[in-house]
């Protein structure tokens, strides 16, 4: 496997010479953030990520993430042309290297925790989710800001986008998905870049919206949507932990040689649509780390591997679930495990 870790850029205020410090990490996960949803990325902008990564003995060779527009997703007249944009993205990050590509197709928002800073009795902090909190949220009514939400939004312009899904069921969202995956994957083979969609977070849908990648039953069905390699998987055990009827183990197994990239971290249930994340060990949580890494080991897995949301530790302040100290805590932890499976 390769041991990678995310960064956010130059303004991260986790820096590449900490990453670098971290043993056994190979891979910086980054992408451009200088060009609005939609738009091409400059190859001045893809090397400059690319050289600072060197520079620091470290490889930028996955994209987290090439976002999708949402006029895709809603199959609007204006989604051939962004697709074609896409499309193009993925010929440039291939001609500088890239070899994954990490994406979602989660409407309007992306991931969603009801507390981005939930106090454990041990002092640190974690993102929790509680259904009944966020059942009393309402994004139209503004006030509502969370990381991984596009911000650029106004409140009016929220509101009609809001108005667009209402005709978008989940039987719509496939459909655009297909489109979007018939133009996208084989530019992406082209390329030289597999594609690794990423699980809706949490894996049910939210105030209304349709969301789809979700279980065993829908992973089945958009791998055979285009049924070739490079359509493949973003494994978050986070995001398809959240539900206790995904067996994670098994769940890899299943599908051997379609994961390109996982996100390891554990959380904790607490009750119907509850948890909250917490340190990556498993006796931490509900989740069996040692069993999923054994799984992706048996299965020959060769891709890359990022610790996933960490908590805020030893008085950190920082980007909510993306502090240094926790998640190197747990790329430690996950070579630790990957060791001892061999």
């Amino acid at each position: 496997m390769k041991l990678s870790f995310r960064w956010y850029g130059p303004h991260d205020p986790v820096t590449l010479e900490q990453i670098a410090q971290i043993p056994g990490m190979r891979s910086v996960v980054s992408a451009v953030y200088d060009t609005p949803v939609g738009g091409v990325w400059p190859r001045e902008s893809i090397k400059a990520l690319s050289d600072a990564a060197a520079a620091h003995g470290l490889v930028f060779d996955v994209v987290e993430s090439v976002p999708v527009h949402e006029e895709i997703k809603l199959g609007s007249p204006e989604a051939p042309a962004l697709i074609d944009a896409y499309c193009e993205n993925l010929r440039r990050l291939g001609e500088a290297g890239v070899k994954c590509v990490c994406y979602n197709f989660m409407p309007v928002f992306d991931w969603l925790r009801s507390d981005l800073a939930r106090k454990a009795p041990d002092g640190s902090n974690s993102l929790a989710y509680d259904e009944a909190t966020v059942l009393l949220m309402n994004p139209a009514e503004g006030g509502l800001s969370l990381p991984g939400w596009d911000e650029s939004y106004t409140l009016d312009g929220l509101r009609a986008l809001l108005a667009r899904y209402e005709a978008i069921g989940e039987t719509q969202l496939w459909r655009n998905l297909h489109t979007f995956l018939e133009a996208v994957i084989p530019a992406a083979a082209g390329a030289g870049i597999k594609m690794a969609i990423h699980p809706d977070d949490p894996p049910w849908g939210i105030f209304g919206l349709p969301r789809i990648i979700t279980n065993q039953e829908n992973l089945d069905k958009f791998l055979k949507l285009v049924d070739m390699p490079e359509n493949g998987l973003t494994f978050c055990t986070g995001s398809l932990g959240a539900d206790p009827a995904n067996d994670l183990p098994a769940m890899i197994r299943r599908y051997e040689g379609r994961i390109h990239f996982a996100h390891l971290r554990n959380i904790k249930l607490t009750g119907d649509r509850c948890f909250h994340e917490v340190g990556h060990l498993s006796s931490c949580g509900s989740l069996d780390m040692a069993a999923i890494i054994r799984a992706l080991k048996e299965t020959g897995f060769d891709g890359y591997i990022r610790p996933d949301h960490g908590r805020m530790i030893w008085g950190e302040q920082g980007k909510p679930g993306y502090g240094l100290f926790d998640r190197a805590l747990g790329a430690a932890y996950i070579n630790g495990l990957w060791e001892a499976t061999r």
